[in-house]
């Protein structure tokens, strides 16, 4: 693939692995500008790339939202109250409503994609300084 960006402002043509750095991760949801063809307030898509021992800042606490974790490569748990889900093979997959109290631990070197709906604000880690 050799087109990259937007084109005619309704199509947009990528690669997950060089525009997930751009925004942590997120190609797809609120958080891009309107008008851009990612820009979603219905999902959210995510393509994670985490570093052996890479960890959730803090819990994310009174989820509004459904998750939907697919393992692409790697060994990733995702720790829920009163239950930890180890993803180990390509393909494995967690999902969790509404409610649903969530971290996560990159047991392996890990790449995820993550989709999330509704897409809405106030979920970031807030920066280490």
């Amino acid at each position: 693939m050799n087109d990259s960006g937007c084109v005619d402002d309704s199509v947009y043509v990528g690669n997950a692995g060089k525009d997930a750095p751009l925004d942590r991760g997120w190609l797809l949801g609120h958080f891009k500008e309107a008008g851009d063809p990612r820009h979603s307030e219905a999902v959210e898509i995510k393509w994670g790339v985490h570093p052996r021992g890479d960890r959730r800042g803090e819990w994310v606490r009174g989820e509004e939202r459904t998750a939907l974790l697919v393992l692409i490569s790697g060994r990733f748990r995702v720790l829920l109250p009163g239950r930890e889900v180890v993803l180990a093979e390509q393909g494995d997959y967690v999902v969790w409503g509404h409610g649903v109290d969530h971290s996560w631990y990159a047991e392996e070197e890990s790449v995820l994609l993550t989709v999330r709906w509704p897409s809405v604000p106030g979920y970031a880690v807030p920066s280490r300084g």
